[in-house]
């Protein structure tokens, strides 16, 4: 481990730019304390081998890249982890996730490893992950490996707090779950690409958001000065109730145990 932290550190601190942290504004990037790199890299190693020894071949990945607690939340952001072979026949992971760049209105998907999945400036450097069932499993794998329906239900309009069954934003979380329902809805590959329809699959099989407790100041405070937040996909009756419901990694991990799509949540910590 420590020849592979020389020779990323080298990398990163030496020879190559500043990255624009996902979420970030990008007016005046920092780099990554080295200190910062090692733990993320020490996390994804041990993420690694804690996958390896899983057996799975996809996994439904997250980070704590923000502090949420102050909403009862452990995770921010999740993505589908799965495994494939490189050139010479070796294992490796690739994770498939959405990200919100330098706090824009918009957004785009990205194919990483699990290094660079886990060098966003976490909050807390733990990662967290459920195993779908089998039968999930074969039809994500097949879903995550074709360029086309991988990036089917795509958004670019984002918004970190979307409304779950709107289809005006998309947040990355809301991303993730929408392509799980395609995967599975019954109509079988290729039958649809329709957030509309993925929105009423979930709907159907009883997922339930998060609600959380947003006031109307902090609403409009965060309306003014963030491009990436916005509240009017939201009902007026909830909005105004203060209630704003979307799609967590922490909701997502109840479901999918209590759907029968899972294992329960696993946790690595650097």
């Amino acid at each position: 481990m420590k020849a592979i932290f020389a020779t990323v550190l080298a990398a990163l601190v030496l020879g190559m730019a500043a990255p624009a942290w996902a979420g970030r504004a990008c007016a005046a990037p920092q780099p990554p304390k080295t200190a910062t790199i090692e733990r993320a890299l020490t996390l994804a190693e041990r993420t690694l081998r804690a996958l390896d020894q899983s057996g799975a071949d996809v996994v439904v990945l997250a980070r704590a890249g923000q502090d949420l607690s102050r909403y009862g939340l452990r995770y921010s952001h999740l993505g589908f982890a799965y495994r494939q072979r490189d050139a010479q026949g070796a294992s490796v992971w690739r994770v498939l996730h959405k990200l919100n760049h330098c706090g824009t209105a918009e957004s785009a998907l990205y194919r990483q490893g699990l290094g660079d999945f886990f060098l966003d400036d976490l909050w807390r450097f733990e990662a967290a992950w459920v195993v779908p069932t089998p039968e999930v499993q074969r039809k994500l794998l097949a879903l995550l490996t074709d360029p086309a329906r991988a990036v089917a239900l795509h958004h670019r309009p984002y918004s970190m707090v979307s409304y779950v069954w709107s289809l005006q934003y998309q947040q990355s979380n809301q991303w993730a779950m929408e392509t799980l329902a395609m995967a599975l809805d019954a109509g079988g590959p290729g039958a649809w690409a329709s957030r509309d329809q993925a929105q009423k699959w979930l709907y159907a099989h009883d997922y339930q958001p998060s609600v959380l407790t947003i006031g109307a100041m902090t609403r409009l405070g965060a309306r003014m000065t963030a491009a990436n937040v916005a509240f009017d996909d939201h009902p007026n009756s909830k909005r105004f109730a203060d209630r704003i419901e979307t799609v967590t990694v922490d909701s997502v991990f109840a479901w999918m145990p209590r759907a029968g799509l899972s294992t329960q949540p696993m946790t690595v910590m650097r």
